[in-house]
């Protein structure tokens, strides 16, 4: 019954607040996140300025990256916004996705969440399950250009109750539109044009053309994508920042975040074709590297890579790079001046710390411990439900020969990655290694507990 409930949980979110279709995908209980260093910096850059317009504390605010190649993005679990990859890959400006932060903030803002929650309470048992598989059919029959199976959510909610759940979209489509003006409000107090918005809401419009046609408007939870087109036009180019275009500087971390991207997530094909060696932008150079180094031709990737570093020596960011291709590929100590260069230039992120810990680690080398145990202690102030911090951490322990910390490390790493099992025999392990009321032996207690109440 629990995992039902988070299920139908995560799929209300999806559905609630996507910034166009829902996609079923995010109704998964564990969406595949991506943790890195310069796009979250770069997600911060666009949206702390937006944070501070809706009146939101922009250290409260997480924003989260989904693997996913589809544009979409929608509010969770309170202040937490979620984008997908495809996002970023897929707009041709800062402006675009700083219009889509806007749009979420104004979810925010607006406490749509809970209101919408309130409203859910509303409906009875057998309304809100037949407008969740209705709408999660319709927006995957949406997502795989299917018709049919976009009618067939039809039918189901048309079935279930249909006055209730018309009443119910309608107030969704209320909120969208809600926080569609919202966001016109923050991005003309920060200065910034509402064009990007228009731009991405077109492209999604032009997707979704086939599957909209001759479509019910009234069993969307969204307004319908030209007539949102419209309702903004006039008022985006009404604003005297329409025509502000993204600083170039901007524009340049925007492309080094799309490449990195595509060099990860794509073939090393698909890379190369994209950014063919005739192309001898940063960007482009930054994707190819990643594209090699990912194949194990390290002999061409760190040339690129330094060639990198050398025009932009102040750049965190590169540097990491080669410091992670050298640990990928087996050689993690040619790895640990990069990651030192990284770290002065960046001293304070978490995850800088959390990598040069991994790449102290990979050494094998237990005089190197010790560091990498303080590096993972100041990274848990800022992450603290991190597991890779823990699994670290017991490594680091385990290289000591500290198996009591070890033990306790892995059993924190377990119980925050689900494994209730693993989490149960490694602290009652470490309770046998402490006395009764030590802080070891507590903190071990804590997951005992915690996991019988689950």
């Amino acid at each position: 019954m629990g995992r039902f409930k988070k299920l139908i949980s995560s799929c209300v979110a999806a559905v609630l607040l996507a910034l166009q279709v829902p996609l079923p995908a995010l109704a998964q209980e564990s969406p595949n996140l991506i943790r890195d260093a310069e796009i979250e910096g770069l997600m911060r850059l666009y949206s702390r300025p937006i944070f501070k317009a809706a009146k939101l504390n922009p250290d409260a605010v997480k924003v989260y990256l989904i693997a996913d190649p589809r544009i979409n993005a929608f509010v969770a679990g309170g202040q937490r916004i979620f984008i997908n990859t495809g996002l970023i890959t897929r707009s041709a400006t800062p402006n675009e996705v700083i219009g889509v932060l806007a749009h979420e903030s104004g979810h925010i803002a607006g406490g749509h969440l809970a209101k919408m929650n309130r409203a859910m309470a509303d409906a009875s048992t057998e309304q809100l399950i037949g407008m969740l598989v209705g709408v999660a059919a319709i927006a995957g029959g949406i997502a795989a250009g299917n018709n049919d199976a976009a009618r067939a959510g039809q039918g189901v909610m048309i079935g279930s109750q249909g006055l209730g759940q018309r009443s119910f979209l309608a107030y969704q489509r209320g909120m969208e539109a809600t926080a569609d003006e919202s966001a016109l409000k923050y991005l003309s107090a920060t200065g910034q044009s509402a064009k990007g918005m228009l731009t991405l809401f077109r492209t999604l419009a032009n997707e979704s053309l086939a599957s909209t046609a001759n479509a019910d408007p009234y069993l969307y939870s969204h307004p319908m994508p030209f007539d949102r087109i419209r309702t903004l036009e006039a008022k985006v180019k009404a604003s005297p920042f329409y025509a502000k275009t993204d600083d170039p500087a901007l524009l340049l971390r925007h492309n080094l975040a799309k490449a990195k991207l595509v060099g990860f997530m794509e073939p090393a094909q698909t890379v190369f074709q994209r950014y063919p060696s005739s192309d001898t932008s940063l960007p482009a150079r930054y994707a190819r590297a990643i594209a090699m180094f990912r194949r194990g031709d390290l002999q061409n990737a760190i040339p690129v890579i330094d060639g990198l570093t050398q025009d932009l020596p102040q750049d965190p960011y590169f540097w990491e790079l080669k410091a992670q291709a050298y640990l990928e590929n087996g050689k993690p100590a040619l790895g640990l001046p990069a990651i030192r260069k990284a770290r002065s230039l960046l001293p304070s992120n978490a995850l800088l710390m959390v990598l040069q810990s991994q790449i102290l680690l990979a050494t094998d080398n237990a005089a190197q411990a010790d560091e990498a145990i303080s590096l993972l202690k100041l990274a848990k102030k800022q992450e603290s439900d991190m597991p890779a911090i823990y699994k670290y951490q017991g490594q680091a322990y385990a290289l000591k020969k500290d198996f009591a910390h070890a033990e306790l490390a892995l059993a924190k790493f377990a119980w925050l990655t689900g494994d209730k099992k693993m989490a149960v025999e490694k602290a009652t392990r470490v309770q046998n290694f402490y006395k009764h009321g030590t802080p070891e032996w507590l903190e071990a207690n804590d997951i005992l507990t915690f996991s019988s109440k689950k």
